[in-house]
């Protein structure tokens, strides 16, 4: 059977005066209700040990909206808040399911809208309590005959309205395999280090604009606190640069992954703990500036779009000090050591010698089974394994 994957594709667009004032009051209004729906689940929780569903949860916004206090929820369409019940309700389950961390108040703004609260025609998008469609900018053109079945409308903390239409794309298949396979070592120095020598610079985004921000901050912190007009266009000033800095670092994740993908049928990396690194108060700007797990997310649902293999191997995994020639392995590595020489008599330069050994392990994963990987330090550590990327939008 021939499946589609759904993608997600995200425009700018300017609203009007009117737009842009319906919308706040709805992203205000998703606010509320999901915050009081997450604080009723969780007084019940801790009250009566009562888990709280998603028909109760709806039952209580019917009675919400009859009340003096909240009759402003009826101004708004009524399917962006149901679709905020409805994503608490993921988010609890995900957290019994202990695949993600209790749910936290929202304070994002954003609005979902499904197939009955927009309508789509001729290429113009109108929403819900809207009489003009939205001015959106099409940078890309959507998939022909493309029906978009949601439609999410942000807006970020630079003051910019996204809009992203999620629909099938049938241009979206498996790429023809390759017998080519690649290992990729992640370093500060260099962002990726493959497996064949090549080396790909790391771009430093942030540090490009870091005294631009430093300025920028330093004025925002001189602003009286409150909602001001001149702390209100200082904050706006700091948002744009780190909005900047973040756009640059994705585009350039976006062509390397895209990339890798396209020319390899297997990829090697190594299961990297990024939250448990950044604790280092010497590396954690470097570290986050790298964004290595964007990097492994993108790799990873990309791979499974165009039936690519992506292996993850275990992050205690010695590559860095075991000899890619005769597997010996050093006691000691420190990360001022960039090329050593092993007593076979071969010279390694640091981050290749490591992408050759990811590669080999990852390999051995695809041919002998996880049991099979070369020898390492750490007795109680896991083996590689191979990953199956969860689903993702772009």
């Amino acid at each position: 059977m021939d499946t589609h994957v759904k993608r997600a594709y995200r425009y700018r667009f300017c609203p009007t005066d009117a737009q842009a004032a319906e919308l706040s009051r709805t992203f205000g209004c998703v606010r509320k209700v999901y915050n009081m729906a997450l604080a009723a689940r969780t007084q019940a929780w801790a009250t009566h040990q009562e888990r709280v569903t998603y028909n109760a949860t709806s039952a209580m916004l019917t009675a919400w909206k009859k009340t003096g206090e909240l009759a402003y929820l009826n101004e708004v369409s009524s399917v962006p808040l149901q679709q905020a019940l409805r994503h608490l309700q993921t988010a609890f389950t995900n957290f019994f399911g202990k695949r993600a961390k209790y749910p936290r108040f929202k304070s994002r703004k954003s609005a979902e809208y499904t197939s009955s609260a927009f309508r789509f025609r001729d290429g113009k998008l109108t929403l819900a309590k809207m009489t003009e469609p939205l001015d959106i900018v099409w940078s890309r053109p959507l998939p022909e005959g493309a029906k978009p079945s949601t439609v999410t409308v942000s807006q970020d903390a630079a003051g910019r309205w996204f809009v992203s239409l999620l629909c099938e794309d049938p241009s979206v298949k498996p790429l023809p395999a390759t017998g080519q396979a690649v290992g990729v070592d992640v370093g500060l120095d260099h962002l990726l280090t493959l497996s064949t020598g090549e080396k790909i610079s790391n771009p430093r985004h942030e540090r490009r604009d870091r005294t631009r921000l430093a300025k920028a901050q330093r004025n925002l912190a001189r602003k009286a606190r409150g909602d001001g007009a001149n702390r209100r266009k200082a904050r706006l000033k700091a948002a744009k640069i780190h909005a900047r800095t973040a756009d640059r670092r994705r585009d350039t994740l976006h062509k390397l992954t895209t990339r890798l993908v396209r020319e390899n049928q297997t990829i090697v990396i190594e299961d990297l703990t990024v939250r448990n690194m950044v604790k280092n108060r010497k590396l954690a700007r470097a570290i986050s500036d790298a964004a290595w797990r964007e990097f492994r997310s993108m790799l990873e649902y990309k791979a499974q779009w165009y039936g690519r293999e992506v292996i993850a191997v275990d992050r205690w995994f010695p590559s860095s000090r075991l000899c890619s020639a005769c597997n010996t392995l050093q006691d000691t590595m420190p990360l001022n050591i960039r090329t050593w020489t092993c007593d076979c008599g071969t010279a390694h330069d640091r981050d290749v010698n490591a992408a050759h050994n990811l590669l080999a392990a990852g390999l051995a994963v695809t041919v002998c089974g996880a049991g099979v990987r070369p020898q390492r330090s750490t007795p109680d550590g896991q083996s590689a394994t191979k990953q199956k990327p969860s689903r993702r939008e772009p």
